[in-house]
Parts: C-alpha cells; structure tokens; sequence
C-alpha cells in the first residue's frame, strides 16, 4: 500500500486525480478548496436535517469568510432521501439557483448525501464539479471516495448512478464527535472491511487497537488514512469497478439484500450494520463451501461483536425475512452477470476474492440454515 504525508492521500486517476486531505479542523479551508477550483466559484451545499443542524452555519460561516456565494439545499436525514423523488427535486433545486457549469456542488453529510449529491452533480447542466465534505465515518472511509454515487430503486440499493469523480475530498476528524454512538460503529464496518479485504495486518491492528479509535484518540486518524489508502489503491487500478474493486463489496451483497427487506428503514438497520451482518455471512458462507476456516469466521465475528455491531439476522428488529425475498434482492444485485450470482468470498483474513457463477441453491441452502439460528 502507498503512503502518503500525514494528513493527505492521493486518488490517481490521471487528469481526473484529486487529494483526500484528513484531519482536525479541515473545515475551515473549505473556500480555499472552492477558490482552487474556480477562483470565481460559486456553490450549493447540499446536506440533510441533522448535519445542517450540527454544522452547516460553520460551514457557511467558513464560506462567507471567503467571500464565496452560496445556497444550500436540505433533504431529510436517511437512507429514503436516496430516491427518484429527492433526486429529482435536488437537481431542479440547483438549477433554480442559476448556478452555471463552473460552479460548484458541496456534498456535505454522510453517505446518503454524497452519493446523492455526487449524482445531483453529475447530471446539472451535463455535469457540475463537486467537492465531498463527509461527515460521518462511513462516508469518510468509503463512500466519500471512488467517485461511486447514485440513489435506490425499488428493485434494490444503488442500482441508478454514475461514476462521477469530486475534485477533493475533505475529511475533518472533529465533526465526527457529534456522531451517534449507532452510526460511528456502523462506520466503523467499513473501516474493518479493508482489512478482511486485503490487509491483515490492518484487521489485527483493529483488534488491538479498536478502543483507541472509538475514543477519538490518535488511532482513529489511523484508521481513517489507511482506509483511504486502501480505497484509493483500488480505485486508481480499477475505477469502474470491471475487476477487482469488486471485492470492495465483501458483504454488501448479503448486507443490500437485508437493507432491502428492512425498506431502507434505519431505525431497524443502516448500511454498516447490513455490511457487518453481510460480511459475517461472506465469511461462514465461504467456510460452507470450503474455501476458509471457522477459525476466520470466528475472530470475524468476535472482533465485530467487541464493538457492538451485528452479526446475525436475527439481531434486526421485526420480523426476519423469508429466503425468498432476499434471493430476490440478491438476484438485482450490481455484480449479477446474465443472471449468475457473483459473491465476493474469502480464503481468509485478508484474502478475499471474486466468486463467479455461485449456483443459486447453494445461496438458498445457506439462508436457509442462517435464518433458523
């Protein structure tokens, strides 16, 4: 893995390449950011409810310091603002601003708002530049970076988007201290990921280390730059997702399918929860078929229990799914070819791979037995 200074990591992308700058009181250069884009730039933020709150008269006040016009667009908090309706209400929102080609879209919020907001961009007046602000963890290690973004459908998560790059990426430490405690530990799925992907020596370094980054001390920048070291080396080899960023997606075909049948209703599961239990069913999963041992699928969910998050279907509230329904869902997933379930397994810690052409029964079977438990 490539390391960067202390406080930036680098997306190479060409001419399209862009900075994820990190650490305590990022926000306050956020006009500069603007004025290194267009030094005439004007902007629209667009956030939600709970970070306009917490944040956004900083924000503006941080962009009035630097004489920078502004207009901001509110949606509400959660995964449903992620829609056809709210995609398209935001994008008429920018227009009535006249704001022009050259201006700018601040995506400001988790990752609800960036992948929207990245979209929103993508498509006013043909594409508008954008500058992400995340704010939660999740978004900050994930889906902040990549360029992925898009909204929902019924028929599952993230199925209409674009791959469409942010000229930076702004990543200040100290808006994460109004997080929820709910909503850092469901970051904190994303952060862990990396290393069941691809880094080992990073998921051990978590087991240690875990408390340290759930108290905001030293390890929690650590944490955070070296997810987007990890992001940003897979991003930069395979932008469009043809090969192997797939494997970013360990768990989150079991996990979207779980989101899907909970309605995206976040008072029952938001999408690091799904992505724990995903990644834990990722991990037995590939133990049923031989490929790692429940030694792995062991410290997987230890290391996840520890930190509070879910590791069983049956942890979400209301009633479990039927098998069914969530083979359904797995069947619209993104990695779907011609019909053949693509599912990013493990041979261990660190060792993830792209399982093609899985026999549906075998998925089947396996739910099946999961939601017996």
């Amino acid at each position: 893995m490539k390391r960067n200074n202390d406080n930036l990591v680098r997306v190479d992308l060409g001419d399209r390449s862009y900075d994820i700058k990190i650490g305590n009181g990022i926000l306050s250069g956020i006009s500069e950011a603007v004025k290194a884009v267009s030094s005439k730039a004007r902007c629209v933020i667009i956030t939600d409810t709970n970070v306009n709150l917490a944040h956004g008269k900083s924000l503006r006040h941080y962009l009035d310091e630097g004489d920078i016009e502004h207009f901001t667009i509110e949606v509400a908090a959660g995964e449903q603002s992620k829609s056809w309706d709210v995609f398209q209400s935001v994008v008429d929102d920018i227009l009535a601003t006249r704001l022009e080609r050259n201006d700018l879209v601040i995506a400001f919020g988790g990752g609800v708002v960036g992948d929207l907001a990245g979209f929103s961009a993508s498509v006013a007046r043909r594409g508008m530049k954008f500058i992400q602000v995340p704010t939660s963890l999740l978004a900050q290690v994930d889906s902040s970076v990549g360029g992925k973004t898009g909204i929902n459908s019924r028929h599952g998560k993230n199925l209409v988007g674009a791959f469409y790059q942010p000229e930076e990426v702004l990543i200040d430490l100290d808006v994460l201290k109004t997080l929820s405690k709910r909503e850092f530990r469901a970051g904190y799925a994303e952060v862990a990921k990396y290393g069941l992907i691809k880094y080992p020596d990073f998921f051990t370094w978590l087991e240690k280390n875990h408390a340290d980054v759930f108290s905001h001390g030293d390890g929690l920048a650590h944490a955070i730059k070296t997810s987007c070291e990890a992001k940003a080396e897979v991003v930069a080899a395979d932008e469009t997702e043809a090969g192997q960023r797939a494997l970013l997606n360990l768990g989150h075909t079991f996990g979207h399918a779980l989101e899907g049948y909970t309605a995206y209703d976040g008072s029952r599961l938001v999408h690091g929860e799904g992505v724990a239990i995903g990644m834990v069913l990722a991990h037995r999963f590939s133990n049923r078929l031989n490929q790692c041992s429940i030694d792995d699928v062991s410290r997987v969910e230890a290391h996840l229990k520890a930190v509070g998050l879910p590791t069983e279907i049956s942890q979400i509230p209301g009633e479990l799914p039927s098998v069914e329904t969530l083979m359904g869902f797995i069947a619209q997933d993104k990695k779907v070819k011609r019909g053949a379930l693509t599912f990013i397994l493990t041979k261990g810690i660190g060792k993830s791979y792209i399982a093609d052409d899985i026999p549906p029964s075998e998925v089947s079977g396996f739910l099946t037995d999961q939601l017996s438990k």
